[in-house]
């Protein structure tokens, strides 16, 4: 009793200190906003600007510093401008209405959210039908078990699965699949050192080249949509090519440290023909219908999204036929719906209602107005968001990078006007966020390999390094290059 005493006594003074650092920190981030937006001689800054500016400040210092967790950061932001901004009498209020704090939780229902939704309820139906494990177990046969054939079909796969599910979720599975490959290798294996990079890496660049495969890209299309929108085809033409050359530097880059004798290994691959169904134990299994199901919806709704051109339906539209088949016909159930990553939704409701406030107070115009008087050239501002973008996702989340990186480039954009178009420089931005591969705590896939106890922090860094010098100037060319 005495030790169960003790052990609870222990855990409640953690958590007070826990809590205390967290009330100093939220108290710091506060107090620095307000000093930085109301005490300084801003020309031409209206009163509510500076407080958009107070709200942007406290919300980038909180993410940064991790006080509180990041949803619960983007709910302060959407409370704090309905309350300053939105209240009557404030920057969208007249005295008699009610209604402006409307304005900023519209973003919640907006087309990025649903688009987005859409995504996460397809990389669901995948996991409960364990079609992802499945095929992936097919491909890895293929190699034989060679591990320089391994490495570029690992790569691949996980490439190709993250464009349309979650990194994490992709990371998760993939490496359930390759647990067998890589057991008997030893721990400080090279050549389980390189698979295992290839993998995390691959499950963070995968993200780049659609709409839906990172919430960054999302933020970016949802502010877009004031400057005509930007389809998911068009998105996978900008972001495509710039994701699959970094995976061919990188892939070089980890097939050297493999080694030249590298083949000289086989490696045991499972012959199972099929993974078990990942559905929860506490579902029903699913039924072989609704397994084809699955996969006859998941290809009709990408082709949808790729072919907007010629049907010319709303891609977040087209969202809604594997929201409502898969629910209706009980391949997503309430417990899946539970499941889903509500904490990202939240988080890019709070980052395209931050870019309204921005946008709504006057601090947008403001703001544009300096960087007229910035003689750098649009590339060259574009290159430096971008370095800032790679770099700070790989100190905090990279949803919260795109939140505070964004909203600023779109202001670049309105500055330069007809010059060059919006997406030019929110697409490379949103891409370099997704470059965090430094840190083992940069990304969740990141951390999860790192737990594998094969991985040291400094393993990271040469393929990190190489993603943060390189990705930007690949997006900012290719992206100008494309217009």
């Amino acid at each position: 009793m005495q030790d169960t005493r003790a052990e609870v006594a222990r855990l409640l003074e953690r958590f007070q200190f826990r809590s205390g650092r967290a009330v100093l920190k939220v108290l710091l981030c506060a107090a620095i906003a307000a000093a930085a937006a109301f005490l300084p001689d801003f020309p031409g800054l209206s009163e509510s600007g500076r407080s958009s500016m107070a709200i942007v400040i406290l919300g980038a210092g909180l993410w940064i510093t991790e006080a509180i967790p990041a949803f619960a950061v983007a709910l302060l932001i959407i409370g704090l401008q309905i309350l300053i901004l939105g209240a009557p009498g404030g920057v969208l209020a007249a005295p008699a209405d009610t209604k402006a704090w409307e304005t900023y939780v519209h973003p919640w229902a907006s087309p990025p959210m649903w688009l987005f939704f859409g995504g996460l309820v397809l990389a669901r139906a995948a996991e409960r039908t364990a079609m992802d494990q499945w095929v992936a177990g097919g491909v890895l046969r293929l190699t034989k078990g060679k591990p320089g054939a391994l490495l570029p079909a690992v790569m691949g796969i996980t490439f190709l699965f993250s464009m349309f599910m979650s990194n994490t979720a992709t990371c998760a599975m993939m490496l359930a699949v390759l647990g067998p490959a890589l057991k008997g290798l030893p721990k400080d294996s090279a050549i389980a050192k390189s698979i295992l990079l290839g993998l995390a890496f691959s499950a963070n660049l995968g993200g780049m080249a659609t709409i839906i495969g990172t919430p960054p890209n999302a933020i970016a299309a949802g502010l877009l949509d004031e400057a005509g929108g930007i389809t998911f085809l068009r998105w996978t033409l900008l972001g495509l090519p710039p994701a699959l050359l970094l995976s061919a530097f990188i892939w070089f880059l980890l097939k050297l440290r493999m080694g030249k004798d590298v083949n000289d290994l086989v490696l045991s691959i499972p012959t199972a023909a099929a993974a078990p169904d990942a559905s929860p134990k506490s579902q029903e299994p699913l039924l072989l219908w609704q397994k084809g199901l699955t996969l006859g919806v998941f290809f009709f709704t990408i082709g949808l999204w790729m072919t907007g051109a010629l049907h010319g339906l709303p891609t977040a539209v087209i969202s809604f036929v594997p929201i409502v088949v898969l629910s209706m016909t009980g391949v997503i159930t309430a417990r899946d719906m539970r499941s889903l990553q509500w904490d990202v939704l939240i988080l890019l409701a709070g980052g395209l209602s931050l870019g309204v406030g921005i946008e709504t107070s006057g601090l947008a115009a403001w703001m544009g107005d300096q960087m007229t008087t910035i003689s750098m050239a649009p590339w060259a501002l574009t290159l430096i968001l971008c370095w800032v973008a790679a770099i700070a996702s790989n100190l905090m989340s990279n949803t919260a990078a795109a939140n505070i990186l964004l909203p600023i480039g779109l202001v670049v954009a309105h500055a330069l006007g007809n010059s060059v178009s919006a997406a030019s420089i929110l697409v490379p931005v949103a891409l370099s966020c997704s470059v965090a591969m430094a840190l083992p705590i940069a990304t969740p896939p990141n951390a999860l390999i790192y737990a594998s106890g094969r991985i040291r922090s400094a393993d990271y860094l040469p393929g990190g390094l190489l993603a943060i010098l390189l990705a930007p100037p690949l997006s900012v060319f290719w992206c100008r290059l494309i217009g």
